[in-house]
């Protein structure tokens, strides 16, 4: 139906979606499995829930390696990259860390973390450290909700956003 005046259009959701979510930063999580190995996971699906404490929640796909990971490990580092981390983006979000260890194959230098010895990637804009403290199940995947615990910056660079990765 068309209302004199009025642009407002009924359209698809995944159209509304796309054009809506830009400009997004890309993001990753890093986890770790049973045996301490770290495991690398590019995110569509996070965002900010409290400002006190601060925390993050990140939603996982029940069939991914890193859904498995956070059941065992009830930590993750939310992770904003640099513009200079394309490849790790797409590394991290096309392989399966159940076949390899991604981080070893991004070769991402880093220092461990305070929380739970994560990594810290020293080319990322910025690191939270968070600890899960609840989860919900949402249809195929699950939302984590991690505190933030610790947080590093580096705002000396540009962050990544999910429209770079559509470039290459």
């Amino acid at each position: 139906m068309i209302i004199k005046g009025v642009r407002m259009i009924r359209r698809e959701f995944n159209e509304v979606y796309k054009y809506t979510n830009a400009p997004q930063k890309c993001v990753i999580a890093i986890t770790k499995d049973y045996a301490g190995k770290y495991n690398l996971i590019t995110l569509e699906w996070f965002m900010r829930t409290s400002i006190l404490p601060p925390m993050y929640a990140i939603s996982i796909g029940h069939t991914r390696y890193s859904y498995e990971c956070l059941q065992k490990n009830r930590f993750f580092n939310l992770v904003f990259l640099s513009k200079e981390q394309l490849e790790t983006a797409i590394l991290a979000g096309t392989l399966s860390g159940k076949d390899l260890d991604k981080l070893e194959k991004s070769k991402e230098s880093f220092f461990l973390g305070r929380l739970e010895k994560l990594p810290i990637l020293k080319r990322a804009v910025a690191n939270l450290e968070c600890k899960v403290v609840t989860q919900v199940r949402s249809g195929d995947h699950t939302i984590f909700v991690g505190e933030v615990k610790h947080s590093y910056l580096d705002n000396s660079k540009d962050v990544l956003l999910v429209s770079d990765l559509k470039r290459k």
